[in-house]
């Protein structure tokens, strides 16, 4: 096969493989309802589960920018993608949950390249305009994702079983991934460019020192604690289960709704971002997010009011990670986009999972049982939101005569 790069080749590859990684996260919550009544675990042992699942993958993506210095970043991608596949299906054989934990964790490590490798092989394959578009199409292309198999995910547990419904993702996710490692082609390395090239630790550094983007990684960490994938996907259903009492015809249908703005959302606000610049747009929907989870706690059991703080909370909470990813290549030069991908999405979704430990030790030691845990953690999910804006409003962004814009 030539070594043509074929950007939307890369593109339309990477975003159906992102599809099934969203996939994975949008089907566990409901598998994690049914092997709370077969394995006989707890909601806290659930919460623990996909907090270590998502600070393991996080952590890994700190050491890709190395990596990347010694193997392609298509093989990463696809190596990637089958042990992720192969993780997803094999939870199918479990009979207890201790293997079962094994192979999700597994599988969510097997999804750990995809956004630090992913996003420097795009920006490194599209022009620079093009890139916060790029990145979107990347990011939507999973939140096609998270809403198919959201809206799904119910209909296929009900008629194949959870067992049929991972075996399914796992297996289209082996197949992508041996279409990655078959079909994407990156621009070959200049070897005298790599031998000029910093050590990775000076590169590291580097990122770690500079001002915009601590406050990028900041904004990062603190939105963890709300973010849609991870966190909300995972606590809105535990809530409408163990604290409202809804049905789970219901809970699977307000789940769907839940995911839906996912898609065009992302490219809504990068339409939007173009316009009136990504830091507004971020900083908003921080704010509107932290809003959306009050009037969802607020609510109580008011059916009409839960349903409009679901919808609330689909328009707001899936859009800022792209756009703080687009930011982050804004603010970064090409030399150190690995490190600080590698870095962002270490401190994202490693150090940023973390929210779930506390999150899971709060439901577990609260005074008012589970349900009473429940809203004190969707309340502090408010506070950190808030938080992430403040720190969002700290970036300055470079403008084309090598200055900054003032903080906000």
């Amino acid at each position: 096969i030539g070594a043509r790069v074929r950007p939307r080749v890369t593109l339309g590859l990477l975003a159906v493989q992102h599809a099934l990684i969203h996939g994975q996260s949008a089907l566990y919550p409901l598998v994690y309802l049914a092997i709370i009544d077969e394995f006989g675990v707890s909601p806290a042992a659930i919460v623990i589960l996909s907090t270590i699942g998502s600070i393991s993958s996080g952590l890994l993506q700190y050491g890709f920018a190395a990596l990347t210095r010694r193997f392609k970043r298509t093989t990463l991608l696809g190596s990637g993608g089958l042990i992720m596949g192969a993780g997803t299906a094999l939870q199918a054989l479990a009979t207890s949950f201790p293997p079962f934990a094994v192979a999700n964790i597994v599988s969510r490590i097997g999804g750990s390249p995809q956004h630090p490798v992913g996003n420097a092989l795009l920006a490194d394959q599209f022009p620079a305009r093009r890139i916060g578009s790029a990145i979107a199409v990347h990011v939507a292309g999973g939140n096609v994702g998270t809403v198919v198999v959201g809206f799904a995910a119910a209909l296929a547990i009900g008629l194949v079983g959870w067992r049929g419904a991972v075996l399914v993702l796992g297996l289209a996710a082996l197949v992508v991934a041996a279409a990655i490692l078959l079909s994407v082609r990156e621009a070959p390395r200049d070897p005298v460019a790599d031998a000029a090239a910093a050590p990775v630790s000076r590169l590291y550094r580097r990122v770690l020192v500079d001002r915009d983007l601590r406050w990028v990684y900041a904004a990062a960490v603190l939105g963890g604690g709300s973010r849609g994938l991870g966190v909300l996907n995972i606590f809105v259903p535990l809530y409408l289960d163990q604290v409202v009492g809804l049905t789970p015809q219901t809970i699977g249908l307000m789940y769907g709704i839940l995911l839906a703005a996912s898609v065009p959302g992302p490219l809504v606000a990068g339409w939007l971002s173009e316009r009136v610049g990504r830091k507004p747009v971020i900083i908003g929907v921080y704010l509107a997010g932290a809003a959306s989870i009050a009037l969802f706690v607020l609510a109580g059991s008011d059916i009409v009011w839960l349903w409009a703080g679901i919808i609330a909370l689909s328009l707001f909470s899936f859009v800022e990670s792209p756009q703080l990813q687009a930011l982050l290549a804004d603010v970064t030069p090409r030399h150190l986009r690995d490190a600080a991908f590698s870095t962002y999405f270490a401190l994202a979704f490693g150090v940023g999972s973390m929210w779930g430990i506390v999150y899971g030790i709060i439901i577990d030691v609260s005074s008012q049982g589970e349900s009473g845990g429940l809203a004190a953690v969707f309340w502090l999910m408010a506070v950190a939101s808030i938080l992430a804006a403040m720190a969002t409003a700290r970036i300055r962004i470079p403008k084309h005569n090598g200055t900054y814009e003032t903080a906000a």
